[in-house]
C-alpha cells in the first residue's frame, strides 16, 4: 500500500515503551505529539503481515474451518497466514494455500492488501485469488487444527448470516467471489 503521511494530522513519536514481544505480535506504548502540541499516548500492536487467499474450485471457494480462541469458537474462513520473516507475499499465499487446503494454483495474483485494524495495529493483509487448483495433500502446522471445505456462494452467504463466517477478510472474500460471478473481475 502506498505510503502516505499528511503532516497536517502527523503524530511524531517522542518515546516508545515496549511492553509484550511475543511470537506473532508485540506490544508497544508510544507517546506522541499531537498536531495541536499536545502529548497522548498510543497502544500500538505490531504484526508481521499476512495473506489470504480466495481459493476457487469449480465455482465453489475453499475454506478452513478452527477453533478460534478469542471467540471460544470455531469459525469458516479462508486459507490464511501470517508471512515468515522477509516472506514475499505471494511466497506466502502459495505456502498458506498449500499447508491449509493441499491445493497448489495453477494460477495466483494480487487482490489487493489492507490494514486489518489501522487504529492500533500495523496488520497489512494480501488478499490473493488462485485459479487452476490441483488437488495435494495439506501439510499443517503441528500447532494448527482445522478441516477444509469447499462451500457454494449460497453456502458462504448463510454462513455469514449465521456468524459461522465472522472475520473481515473471508466477508472481503466472498463479496469479491460475488462480483467475480457477476462481472467475470476480481
Amino acid at each position: 500500500m502506498n505510503e502516505q503521511t499528511s503532516s497536517k494530522f502527523e503524530e511524531v513519536t517522542l518515546s516508545t515503551e515496549p511492553i509484550f514481544n511475543g511470537r506473532i505480535i508485540s506490544l508497544q506504548v508510544d507517546t506522541v505529539r499531537l498536531p495541536n502540541g499536545e502529548t497522548a499516548t498510543r497502544e500500538i500492536v505490531k504484526h508481521p503481515g499476512a495473506v489470504a487467499v480466495i481459493a476457487l474450485v469449480e465455482d465453489k471457494m475453499l475454506v478452513v474451518e478452527q477453533y478460534r480462541k478469542p471467540f471460544e469458537k470455531n469459525l469458516v474462513e479462508i486459507p490464511a497466514g501470517k508471512l515468515d520473516h522477509g516472506e514475499e507475499p505471494l511466497a506466502a499465499a502459495i505456502r498458506e494455500l498449500e499447508e491449509e487446503t493441499g491445493y497448489a494454483a495453477g494460477e495466483i495474483r494480487l487482490i489487493h492488501s489492507f490494514y486489518t485494524s489501522p487504529g492500533f495495529a500495523n496488520e497489512i493483509i494480501h488478499l490473493f485469488v488462485a485459479e487452476k487448483l490441483t488437488r495435494g495433500e495439506a501439510h499443517l502446522d503441528e500447532d494448527e487444527f482445522l478441516d477444509c471445505n469447499a462451500i457454494t456462494l449460497e453456502e458462504a452467504e448463510r454462513y455469514i448470516a449465521e456468524g459461522r463466517i465472522g472475520d473481515a477478510k473471508t466477508i472481503m472474500a466472498v463479496y469479491a467471489w460475488k462480483l467475480y460471478r457477476l462481472t467475470g473481475k476480481i
